[in-house]
């Protein structure tokens, strides 16, 4: 039953890449002849054309992260997980892939400007002002929640941190063979992918357990560490660590995609969990708005289109790679966000590891996908777990690079000199959260991924909404139909207001309360703004038939 359901699942999205893919690509006009800002903007340190396998990586890379993971496995153990796989398919489908291809389309025919820029052309200067400051704050959220799993994840399984190191220099190593030594990329390829793989084993030989402790706990040490691993990624060029690192950490995805949907067909695993357990969760709260918010991405995230018009439009060789990079990618975000429910969906309500965290539940599902090719199970957790920090970490760097484009941006600071004190800037409130201890509405001190995530989640998805706001005023000033982008604007800047509006109510003046407060207010004032476009358009459109009909030519 877990096999047909996953099955289905497959042939629905392969089914909206071929028929709502192409639909998509003549709408937009995506041309291949039309020049992208990689080439007529080329200075080697952000602009620079990536072959597509390549981009493709990096931005898979760069969007998955932890979202269709953690997302998907904690509103199915709230709600079941039938509410979870219709929002995954149509979200995908219909929300997250116009969201994500139509951010990157825009951005390729706008110099491979932000999103936020979009919105000062085609809006105002104001809402330019507050879409940086919203997107700003919604970066400095995605880089402490993935900053603080993951020195949880390290400090947990040492091997995986071992691994994981061992990684950021093959991602270097194979950075200077691919572009200073002009050396083939199958041939890259084939070396630094099997040596990956290769640390997935020896990691789990040399774990990195005895290290430093700083602030009372070992995980703490490795904030700081991933803190400075942040900056570095920030301020080197994209070839030489970004760029490598995001292609080669696709292949553990795509490893663990492959595994995943062989054993997930193969492994005859019963399906144990209900499809469905109530309308409400005591953990979360009503299913409407909080599943919205909960499962993020794999289904739509506000964060895919900083990355689509932050890195991956300053990256695209041609017009047409927008369309796998773009849609494409969502779709297979859809597709490790099924196989995160499907760890679910064979384990019993009452069973123990229903109570554990996310990656835990993740890396035991994996690890019996993968007992099918006879892989033991203490090999398949770590492999599992490490694809998921590996992706972590891509978020990580692509976020703090990110964030940096938008504070330059806001100063007007664009010069290559002023990305170092824009990267520490960035990375102050980050290190601040996670050095500290944050508490739930209830006054229990909680990990900083969990108490953020709920203000994370609703800010990710509100900023989705207002990505598609901006997209809707674009098409309207490009005199287009724009109606399957103002549905889905619509349906998310409800659900995600109404969710920020609780959430404030629950955590009062607490911390999260306030930072949610400011968020609501940017979200108001930016909505306004695109009314103001909408209307004027509408009292020109009124005039000119007035004018038509008592001064006719």
């Amino acid at each position: 039953m877990v096999a047909l359901i996953f099955l289905v699942a497959c042939l629905i999205f392969a089914l909206a890449y071929w028929k709502y893919g192409k639909f998509l690509t003549r709408f937009f006009e995506v041309d291949p002849k039309n020049p992208t800002p990689s080439h007529s903007m080329c200075d080697g340190m952000d602009y620079c054309p990536a072959p597509a396998p390549v981009l493709f990586g990096h931005h898979f890379s760069s969007i998955a992260g932890a979202g269709p993971v953690v997302g998907p496995i904690i509103a199915g153990l709230a709600f079941g997980w039938l509410p979870v796989w219709l929002w995954v398919i149509v979200g995908s489908i219909f929300i997250g892939g116009i969201h994500d291809f139509a951010s990157l389309v825009i951005s390729i025919r706008n110099r491979a400007r932000s999103i936020a820029e979009i919105a000062s052309t085609y809006m105002s200067k104001r809402a330019y002002r507050l879409m940086l400051t919203f997107i700003w704050l919604e970066l400095v959220y995605v880089l402490t929640v993935f900053t603080d799993l993951t020195s949880a994840t390290f400090k947990a399984d040492g091997g995986v941190a071992t691994s994981s190191i061992m990684f950021m220099f093959l991602a270097i190593g194979f950075g200077i063979c691919l572009y200073r030594l002009k050396m083939p990329l199958a041939l890259a390829t084939v070396i630094f992918v099997s040596a990956l793989f290769g640390s997935v084993w020896l990691g789990q030989q040399i774990p990195a357990n005895n290290i430093p402790v700083l602030f009372g706990d070992p995980a703490k040490t490795w904030s700081v560490l991933l803190i400075v691993y942040c900056f570095l990624a920030s301020v080197t060029p994209v070839w030489i660590l970004l760029q490598p690192r995001d292609y080669l950490s696709s292949f553990l995805l795509y490893a663990s995609i492959l595994g995943g949907f062989i054993g997930i067909l193969f492994g005859g695993l019963p399906l144990k969990f209900p499809a469905f357990t109530g309308w409400a969760s005591a953990d979360i709260g009503p299913m409407f708005p909080f599943l919205f918010i909960t499962v993020a991405c794999g289904a739509i995230s506000g964060f895919h289109s900083i990355v689509a018009s932050g890195t991956s439009s300053k990256q695209i060789n041609k017009e047409t790679d927008a369309l796998p990079i773009g849609y494409g990618a969502m779709l297979v975000e859809g597709l490790v966000a099924m196989i995160a429910l499907c760890t679910i969906m064979i384990i019993d309500v009452k069973d123990p590891l229903a109570t554990k965290a996310p990656l835990a539940i993740y890396g035991a599902g994996m690890a019996k996908f993968l007992s099918l090719f006879g892989i033991p199970e203490k090999y398949g957790v770590s492999f599992g777990i490490l694809a998921l920090s590996t992706f972590i970490l891509t978020t990580l760097d692509t976020a703090t690079r990110l964030a940096r484009y938008i504070l330059q941006e806001f100063f007007n600071k664009e010069g290559k000199n002023n990305r170092y004190w824009a990267t520490i800037v960035s990375l102050c409130l980050p290190a601040f959260f996670v050095l500290i201890n944050l508490k739930d509405p209830a006054g229990n001190i909680v990990p900083a991924w969990k108490a953020i995530w709920p203000i994370f989640g609703a800010t990710n998805q509100l900023l989705a909404g207002l990505a598609l706001m901006v997209i809707a005023v674009w098409l309207k000033k490009k005199n287009k139909h724009y109606w399957f982008v103002v549905l889905p604007m619509t349906f998310m800047l409800a659900m995600t207001l109404w969710a920020l509006f609780i959430l404030i109510l629950q955590y009062r003046f607490n911390l999260t309360g306030i930072i949610g407060s400011i968020l609501l207010f940017l979200a108001v004032f930016l909505i306004v703004e695109a009314f103001k476009v909408f209307e004027v358009k509408h009292k020109l459109k009124t005039l000119s038939k007035v004018n038509r009909k008592h001064f006719p030519r």
